[in-house]
């Protein structure tokens, strides 16, 4: 006799093994609760309850993100602050980073990372993760206080809904930041208010620096002016759009045309980028895991909503052409808001739209914004308002680990 097989979709999958961790955490617990309340009583009231608990503990999703961490990293190196730090990526750079004070352990990837994070014994976790307690990532009883630190300086209303809700604190990289997530709590009055300290962009700070420190322009091929395309992903995304129109018109210009597709395109849109890398031959194809040389060489920047557009126009201070596209706000926070989101609001100051009747003249469009100049004081007005304490990101980040431990020690 056969079987039929079974089949579960993803979303149920996640929920399945939601539902899996939270009774193994609470048996966990609950197991390690009465081994201590043993522990206690065979010694004579001298059993400590936090031999195992980490002082301090980052964990990364996505090696990508290793801009954000290593400033901080370094800083707690420099500080002796002993701190451990795991990631969802084998070869994540923390794995191989020369540190006595910093330990890198890969956890492994899907779901595994979290069945380990969510039976943690922390004082302090720090990620870019959002999403904690929402799904597969629920909150341990054993860790103290959760910190996200952001890795763009956007207004965060991107994230999937309730992205923010279950963090104790935010530490955000300047006024628009904060201004999204008390406007978040106040529609939604049911969840505590998070603790919010502007600290700056730890991530931005080292791409400045890096800029500033190069000596010499990378060496451009026959001299031609760069366009860069890196669209974000999903059917609001430039290339699932316009995709194959907006690369011919590209191609016709007489510029060297980079795209570099959103990482998530790479893992999940290989229907549309697989056919669009075999036609379009003559276009470089860029998959760095850092993305400082492409934004180095490139003389000008075509996308839509992606975060890419804050690097390139506040590190690189350079102008930038954004599609004329819409954005389904349908899964995220900003689907909460009665207004645009901050980041569709500010673009008009770093650049120029471009509309779909534009493709035809698109290098006239390229043209015409390569050489304005007034688009430089936007640029100032919004580095102002969404980077605050520039250089100053992982010092001020670390000050506030430290502080906020002495704080819950002397609370518990």
């Amino acid at each position: 006799m056969r079987f039929p097989l079974l089949y579960i979709d993803p979303g149920t999958g996640s929920m399945l093994f939601s539902v899996f961790i939270g009774i193994a955490a609470a048996a966990s617990f609950g197991l390690r609760a009465v081994f201590l309340k043993c522990k206690f009583l065979f010694t004579g009231g001298k059993a400590k309850t936090d031999e195992k608990r980490l002082p301090f503990v980052i964990f990364s999703d996505h090696k990508r993100y290793w801009n954000v961490f290593k400033p901080i990293a370094d800083e707690a190196e420099k500080r002796g602050l002993k701190t451990v730090y795991f990631t969802a990526s084998p070869d994540d750079p923390a794995l191989t980073a020369d540190y006595k004070n910093v330990t890198a352990e890969y956890l492994g990837e899907k779901n595994k990372p979290y069945a380990r994070l969510n039976l943690l014994s922390a004082d302090i976790l720090l990620s870019t993760t959002p999403g904690l307690d929402v799904l597969q990532w629920k909150r341990s009883k054993g860790v103290k206080w959760y910190v996200h630190v952001p890795h763009t300086v956007d207004d965060l209303s991107g994230y999937r809904m309730f992205g923010l809700d279950y963090y104790d604190a935010v530490l955000t990289s300047g006024k628009n930041q904060v201004d999204l997530i008390r406007t978040i709590e106040s529609l939604r009055p049911s969840i505590a208010k998070k603790e919010l300290v502007t600290v700056g962009s730890p991530q931005l700070d080292t791409m400045i620096a890096k800029r500033k420190a190069a000596t010499e322009s990378i060496a451009r091929e026959n001299e031609k002016k760069i366009v860069l395309v890196a669209p974000s992903w999903g059917k609001s995304g430039i290339l699932s759009r316009y995709g194959e129109k907006l690369l011919c018109a590209l191609e016709k210009t007489p510029y060297k045309i980079i795209v570099r597709p959103h990482p998530q395109t790479i893992v999940s849109e290989q229907d549309i980028l697989k056919p669009l890398t075999q036609k379009f031959t003559s276009i470089e194809w860029n998959y760095d895991n850092d993305n400082f040389d492409v934004l180095s060489r490139s003389d000008i920047l075509i996308t839509d909503f992606s975060g890419i557009i804050f690097d390139y126009s506040l590190v690189f201070d350079k102008p930038l052409i954004y599609a004329d596209t819409s954005f389904d706000t349908l899964p995220y926070d900003a689907d909460w808001l009665s207004e645009p989101m901050w980041s569709l609001r500010v673009l008009p100051k770093l650049g120029v739209e471009l509309k779909e009747s534009d493709f035809e003249n698109i290098g006239s469009v390229i043209y015409r914004a390569m050489a304005s100049t007034d688009l430089k004081a936007g640029r100032d007005e919004v580095r102002a308002e969404c980077w605050e304490h520039q250089g100053e990101a992982a010092a001020r980040i670390v000050d506030y680990i430290e502080n906020k431990k002495e704080e819950l020690e002397c609370k518990h």
